[in-house]
């Protein structure tokens, strides 16, 4: 059958067609994506305004046009953090589902981690161990760890590289005093989960998804997109630390410009990298490989379990 996945983050929203059935790997057959940028969107009062909204139900429609014509049997919709925290959560999700037929199912922060757990086990197998999964999101870090399908412990941060950006970095570039300020918290909200994961000892094989960590592996020398999602990707804590003070001193248009950086993420890369090298100082992490699988294909994959379970 052919599944289309509505993904609201707090970034982008993304709509992945795939051709799947219960037992087989899903194959992409579309992507259909918008920059929304909704974690950005926010009032002082931590609402979505009107004009956000307006956006986001113009996306939506747009995103279920592009299912119907790839022909699109189901269509799995979600959101994760950017809506989950806004204080006019519940009017947001009311105004979507009346003007567009579509009910976003709401993601709590560690069904996220659990979920994107899920399609990292089922990309590497069961011969990749005890698995440690870090995803950086526009609004929240998710850490998950576990032996099986179901991580042992997963937990949600609120330090999304958008979130991150928007509330320390105003200077392009940032000031050395926002830098060392945002680092200060970053590790501090960090170091508070740590011993949530290290009473499980150590882990086999740590991965990360989402596109903080294919951007940072791409500018320390990953292989490009082009060569294929079977490529192996691995991010060194070393050279992350050689560039985190490097892409504080640029300004957004000359992130922009390096490899693999797309000019929407380019502005909100330090806070991303400022992320990425707190988690794996923090837990003790020299080197990472990337997984192409992540939240949607795990939305996907527990649907398709379902469907075989039926």
């Amino acid at each position: 059958m052919r599944l289309g996945v509505l993904d609201v983050g707090s970034n982008t929203v993304h709509l992945l067609v795939v051709d799947a059935h219960p037992g087989a790997r899903p194959l992409p057959a579309h992507s259909h994506k918008a920059d929304l940028r909704l974690a950005q969107l926010l009032d002082d009062s931590g609402a979505i305004g009107d004009e956000g909204v307006d956006r986001l139900i113009a996306v939506v429609r747009d995103a279920l046009q592009a299912a119907e014509d790839k022909g699109v049997e189901e269509v799995l919709p979600f959101a994760t953090s950017a809506v989950r925290e806004a204080t006019n959560a519940d009017a947001v999700l009311t105004r979507v589902a009346d003007e567009t037929g579509v009910r976003l199912q709401v993601l709590a922060g560690a069904e996220e981690a659990r979920l994107t757990f899920l399609a990292v086990r089922r990309w590497f197998g069961w011969s990749a161990g005890k698995l440690l999964v870090l995803d950086i999101g526009g609004g929240s870090l998710e850490i998950a760890y576990g032996m099986d399908e179901e991580p042992d412990t997963a937990v949600s941060l609120p330090l999304g590289a958008g979130r991150l950006t928007a509330g320390w970095l105003a200077g392009d570039p940032p000031t050395p005093e926002e830098v060392r300020a945002l680092r200060r918290h970053v590790r501090t909200e960090i170091a508070r989960t740590v011993g949530e994961f290290s009473r499980f000892g150590a882990p086999d094989h740590v991965v990360a998804t989402s596109k903080t960590f294919k951007q940072l592996a791409r500018i320390a020398g990953a292989a490009r997109s082009a060569e294929g999602l079977y490529v192996q990707r691995e991010l060194k804590r070393e050279s992350l630390e050689a560039w985190v003070p490097r892409l504080a001193g640029m300004t957004t248009d000359q992130r922009a410009e390096l490899p693999g950086v797309s000019e929407g993420r380019a502005g909100q890369l330090v806070a991303g990298a400022l992320v990425a090298e707190a988690v794996m100082d923090l837990f003790g992490v020299e080197s990472l490989e990337v997984c192409p699988w992540a939240l949607r294909e795990g939305v996907i994959l527990r649907r398709l379990d379902h469907l075989g379970s039926a």
